[in-house]
């Protein structure tokens, strides 16, 4: 398998920080003998501000809340999740260091014109329906008639700690987005940001780097040689701010179809179908999944290696990846479930340069199910939503 070329590609079930990689150690939670379908739901804001008994005792007794809440930082998302509600509520409140959850762009699986976005909590092994983004009218599209056999893209970036939403085509294939849609899990509600330069595009590249968010190439209403080379990066984080120009591609290559981009060695590399996908906390080393053998591979720049980090059937047909906390998750099944991968196992060695090789020890898998009727399109790994405290 060829590494990727000049661009990029997708925290497994529980990618979280150091205090929380520990909370996904029971594979079995999320990958019953006989699955229940995971269903969708809304989160009841009213409800978890309504007050209660519990809400006016103390996390800690004899300790203020403020150094409470130091004492309990270290300890695992599950542990607090499971000891009482103040702790529980704790764990959601925006003051308190998030764990890491799954983002997915989910198509109906009867209709799959409708999209809408959830997120996972591998805490509470559920999905949560986000807001419903404030799309533009006419908003973007999944399918057409003139692309029976294939999708199309509603590019995402996971970028600064936001879902980001760049791309997309209308019903009548005219780029859909003018501005990209930013959602906040901190927030959590969904911004605006400024327009792209030049034009609004699809079937562009795409990705992020160092909390910015990089488009390249595309198409406007029509081709356009200037935008098919054009390239430009933005801060999230900043939401005032505005695109910064990057120098334009030598040619218009990356107009033809959706690129995904992931950063590795100061570069930007692309990549295509189930792209590959650099994890922040793993250095310059990308994960790429071999749709074809069921073979998720790890390839290091420094020394210019792939090696295969794990083999299984379950992996054959992947269609999207994400990567954090020290999981690889892979969308497979036809968007029916996502497998996860603990990469934190010990590494193999490799001797010869370019050269392939297998881990010594297989890493643990488990499944996450999609919400029941629907198909996962795309996954990012991001910090879990804040909830009413």
């Amino acid at each position: 398998m060829a590494a990727p070329v000049l661009a990029k590609r997708k925290r497994p079930c529980n990618p979280s920080s150091s205090s929380s990689s520990s909370s996904c150690r029971d594979p079995k939670r999320h990958r019953p003998i006989t699955p229940a379908p995971c269903m969708l739901e809304k989160h009841d804001d009213a409800a978890e501000a309504a007050p209660s008994p519990s809400q006016s005792q103390p996390l800690l007794p004899g300790l203020p809340d403020h150094l409470a809440q130091l004492c309990l930082a270290p300890l695992p998302p599950r542990l607090l999740h499971a000891v009482c509600r103040p702790w529980r509520r704790l764990l959601y409140a925006p003051s308190f260091p998030p764990f890491l959850s799954l983002y997915a762009l989910l198509e109906d699986a009867g209709d799959g014109h409708a999209a809408s976005f959830a997120a996972y909590d591998p805490i509470a092994a559920r999905w949560d329906a986000l807001p419903a983004p404030p799309m533009p009218s006419p908003p973007p599209t999944l399918w057409h008639p003139s692309f029976l056999s294939r999708r199309l893209p509603l590019q995402c970036v996971a970028a600064a700690g936001r879902l980001v939403l760049v791309a997309g085509s209308t019903q009548s294939l005219r780029p859909a987005l003018p501005r990209p849609l930013v959602f906040d899990p901190a927030a959590p509600r969904w911004l605006v940001g400024p327009r792209i330069p030049l034009a609004p595009r699809r079937w562009c590249a795409a990705g992020a780097a160092r909390g910015r968010v990089f488009v390249a190439g595309g198409v406007g209403a029509g081709y356009d040689l200037a935008v098919a080379r054009s390239g430009a990066s933005w801060d999230p984080a900043a939401p005032s701010a505005a695109w910064e120009a990057a120098p334009p591609l030598r040619d218009g290559r990356f107009s033809r179809d959706a690129a995904d981009a992931v950063c590795s060695g100061g570069k930007v590399c692309m990549g295509g179908r189930a792209p590959p996908r650099r994890p922040p906390d793993t250095g310059d080393t990308i994960f790429l999944v071999d749709e074809e053998h069921g073979a998720l591979n790890a390839y290091d720049r420094e020394t210019d290696r792939w090696r295969t980090v794990a083999e299984a059937e379950r992996l054959k047909g992947a269609l999207e990846m994400a990567a954090g906390g020290g999981r690889v998750c892979v969308v497979a099944d036809g968007g029916k479930k996502v497998v996860v991968v603990d990469v934190t196992t010990p590494k193999a060695t490799t001797t010869r340069r370019n050269s392939s090789s297998r881990s010594t020890s297989a890493p643990r898998m488990w499944e996450v199910e999609a919400p029941e009727g629907r198909r996962i399109v795309s996954l990012h790994v991001l910090p879990r939503m804040t909830r009413p405290e």
